[in-house]
């Protein structure tokens, strides 16, 4: 989980808490004398012993047990993590008060049969909670306020998204419309350009209409992606040297819409596809839990390939907000070669 300076606020906030509430304890239990007892020296050194298990207990939960156990939802992974945090506190108090103050001190907090691991481990469980519990409420915060703020994002970026939808469909109507006309006279005597025309409206209305849902049969994505690669077809004749590929069933799969079409846009926007030597590619693999798409071209001398920019970042987002961290996206270039990975499962976290 990646630190910032809110979170790192927030923990400050949460430790001084927890120092109040046991001086405060202190206070009602034993009173003024027992509550200014913290402040002589020497210092209560098993206090601070104990918040330093505490403390380690907390900081291992917070960033390493919840995020790979309760972040991906592995309960049972958390429990054995549970275990693992106890034995810790134990492992850090026993050797801060049972090995370093006893070198100064020449006292044992535990009697001897008491310091063997078992129960000395089971001993401190009860003490070990405090750190664990803590830490667990504040980790489900911050993951609700992260989610909180993704939908937020997403929303507003949604909201943007269906502006410059409707921006672009200015009288859409009349463009179908005329293309049809087109079609209707062609069809007869030229056929084959009546086809593209009609492969053109078939593209065009997939994007205007039916893609504004998030969600798209897998079916629907391929043939737009076919359609696509068909007009390119057309527009660079036997000049176009493209590896197309399709494995596994493809059915009505749900898949977020308008996805695998940026990969395929970027190659005929920023790639070489009139190099026979090396053809771009694009695969496509379908299983029953996932489906990926890989895609390998060469840049052009005078492009400038990223892995940052707007559409770039717009579609991290809503990966992000659709499947959390269950999915992989990579860009890499290599010399002159761009290539590119996705991968995304059937079934979406919720």
């Amino acid at each position: 989980m990646e630190i910032n300076k809110k979170q790192c606020y927030f923990h400050l906030a949460v430790v001084l808490t927890i120092v109040l509430m046991d001086l405060f304890s202190d206070y009602v239990y034993g009173g003024s004398e027992r509550f200014l007892g913290n402040f002589q020296l020497s210092l209560n050194y098993m206090r601070v012993i104990m918040y330093t298990a505490t403390f380690t207990t907390y900081a291992v939960n917070f960033y390493f047990v919840c995020p790979y156990t309760l972040g991906k939802k592995h309960y049972v992974r958390f429990a054995i993590g549970v275990v693992f945090l106890i034995v810790i506190f134990g492992r850090v108090r026993y050797l801060l008060e049972e090995v370093l103050l006893f070198e100064f001190t020449g006292k044992h907090n535990y009697f001897e049969e008491s310091r063997k691991f078992l129960f000395y481990t089971f001993d401190n469980s009860i003490y070990a909670i405090k750190g664990i519990l803590y830490s667990t409420l504040v980790y489900f915060f911050f993951e609700y306020a992260t989610n909180q703020h993704r939908i937020h994002k997403l929303e507003l970026d949604y909201n943007k998204a269906e502006l410059s939808l409707l921006k672009s469909q200015l009288e859409p109507h009349f463009l179908f419309n005329t293309l049809n006309a087109f079609y209707t006279d062609l069809v007869d005597d030229k056929p084959e350009i009546a086809k593209d025309i009609l492969r053109l409206c078939q593209l065009l209305r997939y994007v205007t209409y039916e893609a504004g849902t998030d969600f798209m049969p897998l079916s629907k994505e391929i043939n737009f992606i076919e359609d696509y690669i068909y007009l390119h077809r057309k527009r660079f004749e036997d000049t176009l040297f493209l590896e197309y590929d399709v494995t596994g069933i493809v059915s009505d799969q749900p898949v977020p819409s308008l996805v695998f079409i940026h990969f395929v846009e970027n190659i005929f926007k920023h790639g070489v596809v009139t190099n026979s030597a090396f053809p771009a590619k694009i695969s496509i693999i379908v299983t029953d839990e996932f489906i990926s798409m890989e895609t390998a071209n060469l840049v052009s001398v005078a492009e400038q390939y990223s892995a940052s920019g707007i559409g770039k970042e717009n579609l991290k987002r809503r990966l992000s907000a659709i499947f959390k961290q269950d999915y992989i996206l990579q860009y890499d270039q290599s010399n002159d070669i761009f290539t590119t990975i996705l991968k995304l499962p059937f079934k979406i976290k919720s």
